[in-house]
């Protein structure tokens, strides 16, 4: 297995740095400790995986970066903006502004029509529902859903409904996109469209785009890939090593 790491990322573009994290769920013989003195950085203008088997701590890293879980040890910067006792009013105002995310069931609420779904994020931050709605309608026509912006989710193909939660994450131009397993339900070409979407986002100035996959259908995507196993970065691939990660892993 290749292990090699690719070098440092600079501190002036770096999106996400987490250094010595360490997160337990549980206590005495119940706990579990998910993360064990984990470090991990994604660069701007990137698109990052992380893969691993189930239960290594790919989503507890995802979630500690994006603030949506305390951790017990270590550093989280986002952006140059340090997370540590921040108060919690703080850290969900940061994210409202500064995070997408894409869910692997997409969430959408069945009783939005698609324009509110991905309209949500832009009330939440304040934004007044005419402009809202302008600009996710915009949004849905911009990533081929023009003349369904009315249709509920339920009336959409999976891969349809996954732009919506695209949209969604987008719409708020967040500088951080954190999607977690975005084509594991989705059939080989609409994978394929997705991925191209997310890698296109990848490359807006300032942005990064994580994602965590067992999809190796998705390697070819990345620019950087960690690779996680039992709570630690086992491996970071970039340029020729991740070329051979990925043939490796067909």
């Amino acid at each position: 297995m290749i292990t090699q790491s690719t070098g440092q990322i600079d501190a002036t573009t770096a999106a996400v740095s987490i250094r010595g994290v360490v997160k337990a769920f549980g206590t005495g013989d119940a706990r579990t400790v998910a993360l064990k003195g984990t470090d991990f950085t994604a660069a701007q203008g990137e698109l990052h995986l992380v893969v691993g088997p189930s239960g290594c701590g790919k989503t507890t890293l995802l979630s500690v970066a994006a603030g949506t879980l305390d951790w017990d040890e270590g550093e989280v910067s986002v952006f140059g903006t340090v997370l540590n006792n921040m108060p919690r009013s703080r850290v969900t105002a940061f994210r409202r502004q500064h995070v997408g995310f894409i869910f692997q069931q997409f969430n959408l609420i069945s009783t939005l029509d698609l324009v509110e779904n991905v309209s949500v994020p832009l009330l939440l931050n304040g934004v007044r529902r005419g402009e809202a709605e302008q600009r996710a309608a915009e949004l849905l026509q911009r990533l081929g859903l023009a003349g369904k912006e009315r249709k509920r989710p339920t009336q959409l193909s999976g891969g349809q409904q996954q732009r919506v939660a695209i949209a969604r994450a987008l719409v708020h131009s967040p500088r951080l996109l954190i999607a977690d397993e975005p084509t594991s339900a989705l059939d080989r070409e609409t994978g394929h469209q997705i991925m191209d979407i997310l890698s296109g986002a990848a490359r807006t100035p300032g942005r990064s785009v994580i994602i965590v996959t067992h999809d190796p259908r998705t390697y070819s995507y990345a620019d950087r890939l960690t690779e996680m196993e039992d709570g630690r970065v086992a491996g970071v691939y970039q340029g020729p090593t991740l070329r051979d990660f990925i043939s490796n892993h067909h």
